[in-house]
């Protein structure tokens, strides 16, 4: 009995639990949830923002202390609307926060932005974005729209690809230039009627830069009511001896203060055809030069090149430029050489070049000292074939930075008392960089070279560093010249060197351009001949300002030779090459 009883007791305590828990499983079970609450919001929210009714959104919403990310989405958007864009951004960061793979937020996020005319967050936010959905047209589109409104063209280029744009209504040029309409039209990649790509632009900025004609340029995209573009080619042209008597008088005689005269006649016959050439009548490195260029078959995506180069030098290899020096080593080099060349410019991103030159030297007067070998200076006619491919390695256009590289060789055989072969291989990378993200106040170069040789090289084969108007291997800290005569600058068979300079513009005025900024050079250059060679590396720093004025560069340079603790102040003139 007592045991039926503790059996009741535990029945009847059982049945209790159960009637007290059954209210509160039918209320989990029926009651609506705060879930299903946010989601009736979050509904609602959706119809009034596609009524566009902005103010009843934050109403419905703006009560809510602890709001879903849905509810957030439509809060920020609706308040974007009203004007209130600090807090549109709180909001969508927040919902941001919650869901970081919902493209919703960072895409709007990038209009807040861009409403409030931060195109930088713009961007960031839009490439996020685009990031988590690259297929979203609405966002590349408004990413591209961005970058164009920036000026970074190339970035705008890109992502308006992906959703077929920019259609190409019209293409005109201010000014009008003088070279042949059909020749430039060949120049240009694209076409109107059509959709422009960016390959095309690139492959575009080739031609135009290598017809020679063009001190600068640049494409701008207009845009028109029917949504479509027009591309205007604003261009500065050569022509002749230049646009007017002072810009002929100035490019002839620039060189009067190093004993150098210039006659460069552009675009002879509206045709693109020019002649580049000078005279130097310095007693020390007398030179006449001749380069005449055009459109192979009046096409801009090949060009040929002939070129006929007098050398008279008197040269003193010595260890330094100033100061106490060792003489290791003194000539005269008589040289005359006749090239012809041929490039491709099909495409932006890989061009090439193939050509050969004859030539013949002497040596005189010559002081054999610990530098000068009987090797070196064999006194003999050479032939010598060349070639070299650059391509465009990286292109960040977001960034405004390229990287591009080159490769050569020249391979050449002498006919002297012996006959012998020689190659020179070469190769650089160059970075060009815009660190803002508008405009070109500032800008930055670094370019990496090394050269290697295999065989028997006659003299004026060798590479030099130092600067000096016939040399582009560049330490500006070392002149490779003193007393007016070639040698104080290293000499060798083989090399690394690197030169990096930061530019800022300080005056632009007319046809005046002036930059300012830092450079710093390292290189090794080496030789088996104990004469030769720098047998340490080489670091020079310092400043330099650039000088632009009727397509002529003007560079003033003062280096430190960090090593030997020598200064060197130079003043060099170099025709702009395009843009």
């Amino acid at each position: 009995m007592e045991r039926r009883r503790e059996m009741d007791f535990v029945s009847r305590a059982s049945n209790r639990r159960a009637l007290t828990t059954l209210p509160v499983v039918f209320l989990f079970l029926f009651a609506p949830s705060a879930h299903t609450a946010d989601s009736d919001l979050a509904r609602r929210a959706s119809q009034l923002a596609q009524q566009q009714q902005w103010k009843q959104v934050v109403n419905l919403i703006e009560p809510i202390q602890t709001r879903s990310p849905d509810l957030q989405f439509y809060y920020g958007i609706a308040l974007a609307q009203l004007g209130r864009l600090h807090d549109a951004r709180n909001a969508l960061l927040s919902g941001a926060r919650a869901q970081p793979r919902d493209k919703r937020f960072p895409l709007e996020l990038g209009g807040v932005a861009f409403k409030r005319k931060l195109y930088p967050e713009a961007i960031r936010y839009l490439r996020r974005a685009v990031k988590l959905d690259p297929g979203d047209a609405y966002a590349n589109d408004f990413l591209a729209t961005v970058y164009f409104l920036q000026g970074n063209l190339d970035a705008a280029m890109k992502y308006w690809e992906r959703v077929g744009k920019p259609q190409i209504a019209g293409v005109r040029s201010e000014p009008v230039p003088r070279i042949n309409p059909a020749l430039l039209d060949l120049a240009f990649a694209f076409s109107p009627a059509s959709v422009m790509k960016a390959a095309e632009l690139q492959t575009t900025d080739v031609r135009v830069r290598d017809l020679g004609v063009f001190s600068s340029y640049r494409f701008e995209l207009l845009p028109r009511q029917d949504e479509k573009y027009d591309i205007v080619f604003h261009n500065k042209e050569r022509n002749g001896l230049g646009q007017n008597k002072k810009e002929a008088l100035f490019r002839i005689f620039r060189g009067l203060p190093f004993q150098t005269l210039h006659l460069e006649v552009f675009n002879l016959g509206q045709k693109a055809q020019n002649l580049i050439s000078f005279y130097r009548w310095d007693a020390e490195k007398r030179r006449v030069l001749a380069q005449f260029s055009a459109p192979f078959a009046g096409n801009p995506k090949y060009r040929y090149q002939l070129t006929t180069d007098l050398r008279g030098e008197n040269w003193n290899i010595q260890s330094s430029f100033q100061g106490p020096t060792t003489l290791l080593g003194s000539l005269n080099m008589r040289r005359e050489a006749l090239g012809f060349n041929f490039s491709s410019f099909a495409s932006g991103r890989w061009q090439w070049s193939t050509g050969a030159e004859i030539s013949h030297r002497d040596f005189r007067s010559v002081i054999p000292g610990v530098a000068l070998t009987p090797e070196l200076l064999a006194k003999a006619y050479q032939l010598k074939q060349l070639s070299q491919l650059d391509v465009s390695l990286w292109r960040f256009p977001e960034q405004r930075l390229t990287l591009d590289g080159t490769i050569s060789s020249q391979a050449g055989r002498l006919w002297s008392e012996r006959q012998h072969s020689f190659e020179k291989l070469q190769s650089a990378l160059r970075l060009h960089w815009f660190p803002k993200s508008q405009g070109d106040d500032y800008e930055i170069n670094h370019q990496i070279r090394a050269g290697k040789t295999f065989g028997e090289l006659p003299f004026d084969e060798l590479y030099m560093f130092g600067i000096q108007r016939d040399n582009e291997l560049w330490m500006r800290g070392h002149i490779a010249t003193r007393d007016g005569r070639k040698g104080s600058g290293p000499l060798g068979r083989n090399y690394f060197l690197s030169n990096f300079e930061a530019d800022k513009n300080v005056y632009r005025k007319g046809p005046f351009d002036v930059q300012a900024g830092p450079f710093l050079d390292t290189g090794k250059i080496m030789d088996p001949i104990p004469g030769l060679g720098s047998h340490k590396w080489l670091w020079d720093i310092g400043p330099q300002l650039k000088v632009r004025a009727y397509g002529v560069g003007i560079t003033v340079s003062y280096g430190k030779d960090l090593r030997s603790g020598n200064n060197a102040f130079y003043v060099s003139m170099q025709r702009e090459s395009g843009r």
